[in-house]
């Protein structure tokens, strides 16, 4: 019952910065990894920035570092992802998840656990 809501995306140019946050008010555990997934029209979904719950270790894809950062929401138990020198190729449906693994290990499954309903991200001039 880990029920994860997204927030945060929209419309931005080249060069913008967004800032996505993902709330899960009910979750009272800290085994889960928790992530970003990104799936783009045409492509495959693909794990963008995950943390431990445990030690807040942190995972990114390679075309996203120096760019994107994961950090702990502390008012809400949920994460954030600042999202830095946003590009075209950026532009994706953003999804929250989660599942019982380390960081790495959820960026980079198929199918994990849990998941929130997404949150558009468009850059474009």
């Amino acid at each position: 019952q880990l029920q994860l809501v997204e927030s945060g995306g929209g419309l931005v140019q080249p060069g913008g910065s967004l800032r996505l946050s993902c709330a899960a008010p009910e979750n009272t555990l800290s085994n889960y990894a928790i992530g970003w997934f990104r799936q783009a029209p045409g492509k495959e979904r693909e794990g963008v920035a995950c943390i431990s719950k445990s030690d807040w270790s942190t995972y990114y894809l390679d075309s996203v570092k120096g760019r994107f950062t994961i950090s702990r929401d502390r008012s809400k138990n949920g994460i954030f992802l600042q999202m830095n020198g946003l590009t075209p190729e950026d532009t994706a449906v953003y999804y929250c998840a989660a599942h019982w693994i380390s960081a790495q290990g959820l960026c980079n499954m198929e199918r994990p656990r849990y998941w929130g309903q997404g949150t558009p991200v468009t850059v474009s001039s």
